[in-house]
């Protein structure tokens, strides 16, 4: 870039840095509450403002004059807010980026040892090579392994990570958990406070929506409980995060996620909106102070804008939008203790995230090697094998064969009844693991069982059968 061009970005001509100071506020909002504004407001709010200079702002400049804060250069090297959690990888606008996006529910702040679930978990990827990128919703139901803990909701994973000071905290085990879970590398997370969502809506007048129907929603707060009437209208902070947040609908958190996506699209058009537009960039510096306190990042505000411009090159058409839900990502259940779960389906979850993630060209792949053996190994599963048969030492047999193929096998036994039928028992859930045995040993995929329960001595029970004593591979 040669120096004409330099100075014509330092320059402290008041447009391009009020346009700066915009979009990170809009794109730190954005960001945290879904990818999708990210990728299309920004992109929008650039293109019609027709700034051609961002890219090449000098951050380390003092535009003190202007609005931003002196040595921003410094300043935008660090994460915003960042207590506990994990230290980023360095990202330098190039390459993909995954960045884990959280709201906390706010119905545990005013517990004792503050230790919130998420309430909301976006995972968004971006890929700058290839200009594509990709957001996939997270049911906070699901079953999965957790990390150093049992078997749980994946909502728990953070609340656990900040109450056993889990290195990187809650945000840290959150990412853990859902790498675990797609086999994909996560560098950053981004959590908001619905405090701030609300407070942003409020400032930009509302968002326009069409309630589908007639719908109670509980804005935050006691007692408060509104009832929505079908149609267009305008829905003001508290009412749209209510809205957002609604479960009581046939589809529950399937259809709150579509909300969520209905929700951006407001905020988008809101946006772009010249009657709200302009005075929300006459507030930007004030809006910045106050609403940068209610995002919690690994990402520095360095990185942040490195992110927003490139989610601002990228195409409506190269934009894919994904939930795990029924009846293909998972399956509704019930654990141990009565909690209304849902079950991951390993193979179909890997099959949507290689749909929304894997780009094919130069780009380089976004997930993981995650074959049934490598999600095993990362479950660690603690496994027990029984004997239905009247064979003798068959459990114990097995149990040299399956250690020598990498499972985690504890002291062999007998079973209590006999079984023609190998059969296996999944206590504590672990999709990796049975998937593994059942390719290894030819098991059915009806004589899988799902028994949720945390206190088990083992997490999965294989139950030796006549079949097996008649077809095994086992010298």
């Amino acid at each position: 870039m040669d120096q004409t061009h330099k100075s014509k970005a330092r320059s402290g001509t008041g447009s391009q840095n009020w346009l700066l100071r915009g979009l990170v506020i809009a794109f730190l909002i954005a960001t945290v509450i879904t990818a999708y504004l990210t990728f299309v407001a920004v992109r929008e709010f650039v293109t019609n403002w027709g700034v051609a200079g961002i890219p090449d702002i000098n951050l380390n400049s003092q535009t003190s004059d202007s609005g931003l804060p002196e040595n921003l250069g410094e300043k935008a090297k660090v994460p915003l807010q960042s207590v506990s959690g994990p230290t980023p990888e360095p990202w330098d606008g190039t390459g993909r980026v995954n960045v884990l996006l959280m709201g906390l529910d706010y119905r545990d702040w005013n517990s004792e040892d503050w230790a919130p679930r998420t309430d909301t978990m976006i995972l968004l990827s971006v890929d700058s090579a290839t200009k594509t990128a990709g957001m996939l919703s997270i049911p906070r139901d699901l079953w999965v392994n957790i990390p150093s803990f049992e078997s749980a909701k994946i909502n728990t994973a953070y609340r656990l990570g900040e109450i056993y000071n889990i290195p990187g905290g809650g945000p840290g085990l959150a990412m853990k958990t859902v790498e675990d879970l797609l086999g994909m590398n996560i560098s950053f997370y981004a959590q908001i406070d619905f405090n701030a969502f609300e407070r942003f809506i409020d400032e930009i007048n509302g968002i326009k929506l069409d309630v589908p129907y007639e719908m109670e929603v509980d804005p935050m707060g006691d007692n408060n409980n509104k009832v929505l009437q079908p149609g267009v209208q305008v829905l003001n902070g508290s009412l749209a995060l209510a809205y957002a947040r609604a479960r009581n609908t046939a589809g529950s958190d399937f259809d709150r996620a579509r909300r969520q996506q209905q929700v951006i699209l407001g905020i988008r058009n809101r946006l772009l909106s010249p009657e709200s537009l302009l005075p929300l960039l006459r507030k930007a510096p004030l809006l910045y102070s106050e609403l940068s306190s209610g995002v919690r990042t690994n990402l520095s505000l360095e990185q942040i804008v490195k992110l927003a411009w490139l989610a601002q090159q990228i195409p409506d058409e190269n934009i894919k939008e994904g939930v795990l839900e029924p009846p293909d990502e998972v399956t509704l259940s019930t654990s141990f203790d009565g909690q209304d779960i849902l079950i991951p389906n390993p193979e179909q979850i890997r099959l949507l995230r290689d749909e929304l993630f894997t780009t094919t060209g130069p780009a380089i792949p976004a997930v993981v090697d995650t074959d049934p053996k490598a999600l095993m190994n990362s479950e660690s599963a603690r496994v027990s094998v029984l004997n239905g048969t009247v064979i003798p030492g068959l459990a114990s047999r097995t149990a040299d064969y399956l250690t020598g193929q990498g499972i985690n096998v504890v002291e062999p036994g007998n079973a209590e009844e006999l079984y023609n039928l190998t059969t296996i028992i999944d206590y504590t859930g672990n999709p990796g693991t049975v998937e593994y045995l059942v390719e290894l040993m030819g098991i059915s995929d009806n004589r899988i069982f799902q028994r949720y329960d945390p206190y088990s001595q083992v997490d999965v029970v294989v139950l030796l059968g006549d079949d097996w004593v008649d077809n095994n591979p086992m010298p």
